[in-house]
């Protein structure tokens, strides 16, 4: 009962954190279980596969919940939301294929180098009087944007997310900022609908290799909901400098932990 209200909670918190950014909360629940409830500090995960899966079914429930908020203030941008999770998909696919070609030290630390470098490039872009394209002047229904060029490198964003195993928000949410000029709450927004997608796909396959553990799963996992919509209220009173912010920090977490991995 102990570990059900202590996962119950850091449900809460992953929830809120990846709502309000649109990353999903794997970033904080893999590392964490990892570190805390595997031999030899605990014995609650046996395998890194029961962490990811296990993970993956929180992050499910979290973005759900986003999804389900942000949709009812109107904030997804549905006509760029479905065809980037769209393009995630065969993307995804075809980097489990290619893994064992990229995924050796030189590519993670690499890609890490190149996350912590955008995270520095966002921090000063966070500093300008408008960093990103102001909510006021953008309507979810009507903006133009490049669809094309925003399924192309959703594409790429599921080849790199399958390959190092990382969330895609955490490359979608600047891509759609910085790119195709979404506001920070609006790119936030799509990209929590775009991971319930990708998330929903991976949680059927962990599941039906037994890789979910449920007690866990469902503790961290009605935590994340009630996280999640704590994090979408924040999100729609803050203002897009402490968003990108608070991806900055994600962003270099990331890069750390790919660094960390290549030279491990």
């Amino acid at each position: 009962m102990l570990e059900f209200i202590t996962l119950f909670v850091v449900g809460i918190g992953v929830g809120c954190f990846g709502a309000l950014v649109g990353l999903g909360g794997g970033l904080i629940m893999v590392p964490l279980f990892m570190l805390t409830m595997m031999p030899p500090h605990g014995s609650t995960f046996q395998t890194v596969q029961q962490v990811i899966g296990t993970s993956l079914f929180g992050v499910l429930l979290n973005s759900v919940s986003g999804t389900w908020a942000y949709w009812r203030s109107k904030l997804i941008m549905f006509r760029a939301a479905v065809p980037f999770a769209i393009a995630t998909i065969p993307g995804a696919f075809l980097g489990g294929y290619l893994s064992e070609y990229f995924s050796g030290p030189g590519f993670s630390i690499t890609f890490g180098l190149t996350l912590m470098a955008l995270a520095c490039f966002m921090y000063w872009k966070s500093r300008a009087k408008r960093p990103t394209t102001p909510l006021d002047e953008f309507d979810p229904a009507t903006a133009k944007f490049n669809l094309w060029l925003g399924v192309f490198l959703s594409f790429f964003v599921g080849f790199i997310s399958s390959i190092l195993g990382i969330g895609g928000g955490i490359i979608h949410v600047p891509m759609m900022m910085f790119v195709l000029g979404f506001p920070a709450i609006v790119a936030t927004a799509t990209s929590t609908f775009v991971l319930m997608v990708s998330a929903f796909i991976g949680v059927i396959s962990h599941a039906s290799l037994g890789h979910i553990l449920w007690v866990p799963a469902i503790a961290v996992g009605v935590g994340a909901i009630v996280g999640a919509q704590l994090g979408v209220k924040i999100a729609k009173k803050s203002k897009p400098k402490f968003i990108l912010k608070l991806l900055c920090i994600a962003m270099i977490l990331v890069g750390c932990q790919l660094i960390y991995r290549g030279v491990a």
